[in-house]
């Protein structure tokens, strides 16, 4: 009994395999045929692999249209996955989402938006906004029936702001009323209503001035440690990235070149467009060195260059990273996928 208690505390609580979304982005019907074009498609996330150990954060990193956010989107079933498979917990959410135990799944996993301007109704009070998951899910009823008990509802609410550092009498205020900083705790305090195990969060603190990011940041590390949560965290901030994750991933186009720890990629890195990020961020006791900016810029996703996507970039690139897909191996702690750091170039 205590091999199979072990057994399930060390297996990870989200497992990703072969992710891919393929978008249709496609001129409609008659115009494809009034101007002779081809149908296009869109590879928004290509074969994306890894898993999130209990407890702990996985940081996704790239620039702009990288696919982080779709990933994103496909976790909490936002999107159905053209290929690949995710589980949570054991369980298979795409087949949990189309039907079965759904509301279920849906509580224990939560998503954090990216713009707190956008992602609470103006018109309602933040009483209805924290509360609203609370009815859905039926953690707000007198026990009788399902019933809705207003005073447990608005208590359960005020427990819930005051966790992310809000005051009770906010729960009678508007979204308006409310800093940038302040919306994204309610946003935070919505996502905790249902008690979930996992929280994705999607580029949660990109929209907000850097003194309030440090403190949405600490906010979002107490309740992990207060309450186990694990975390899928969006970013494109890699300092950012170091103060929250656990380990961290760097997509580029859609797919995965290096995932590691946090200490050691940022230590040694392998991938040469992780270098590339990490060599781009100013630091303190470097000033008198010349910094390299990433160069070059990200190709347009409808015609992805052939082989190994960073190659019209990379410093390193042959004729082999022109022409061949690199696949994810393992170097040390890490998985990389390039062809130059196998082939020892770098």
């Amino acid at each position: 009994m205590s091999t199979t208690l072990s057994h399930l505390r060390a297996a990870p609580l989200v497992e990703v395999d072969d992710l891919a979304k393929i978008f249709d982005v496609s001129a409609p019907w008659l115009n494809r045929v009034l101007e002779r074009e081809q149908r296009q498609f869109v590879y928004a996330v290509d074969g994306v692999t890894f898993t999130i150990e209990r407890g702990k954060t996985l940081a996704l990193v790239g620039e702009s249209g990288c696919g982080k956010s779709t990933v994103a989107r496909l976790l909490v079933g936002l999107n159905t996955p053209s290929r690949g498979r995710v589980r949570f917990d054991g369980i298979d959410t795409a087949a949990a989402f189309g039907a079965g135990p759904a509301p279920e799944l849906r509580r224990r996993m939560q998503m954090i938006f990216q713009d707190p301007y956008a992602s609470l109704n103006p018109r309602w009070k933040v009483a209805d906004i924290v509360g609203e998951p609370l009815k859905e899910h039926g953690l707000a009823g007198d026990g009788e029936g399902g019933h809705i008990d207003k005073s447990v509802l608005k208590a359960r609410v005020t427990e819930l702001l005051l966790s992310v550092g809000l005051a009770a009498a906010d729960v009678e205020k508007f979204p308006h009323q409310f800093s940038g900083g302040q919306r994204q705790r309610i946003s935070i305090a919505r996502a905790l209503a249902t008690n979930p195990e996992f929280l994705v969060c999607d580029e949660p603190t990109s929209a907000l001035d850097v003194s309030v990011q440090a403190q949405v940041l600490n906010i979002m590390k107490d309740l992990q440690r207060q309450r186990g949560l694990t975390y899928l965290f969006i970013s494109h901030n890699l300092a950012v990235v170091r103060h929250v994750s656990d380990q961290v991933g760097v997509m580029y186009l859609g797919r995965l070149v290096e995932l590691a720890d946090k200490h050691t990629l940022f230590d040694s890195p392998l991938h040469p467009y992780t270098r590339m990020l990490l060599d781009a961020i100013p630091k303190m006791h470097d000033t008198g060195r010349a910094r390299t900016p990433v160069s070059g810029e990200v190709p347009n996703p409808l015609s992805p260059p052939s082989g190994c996507t960073f190659h019209p970039r990379c410093p390193h690139a042959n004729a082999r990273c022109s022409s061949e897909q690199p696949e994810m191996i393992r170097v040390g702690s890490s998985r990389v996928a390039c062809h130059a750091v196998q082939e020892g170039r770098i």
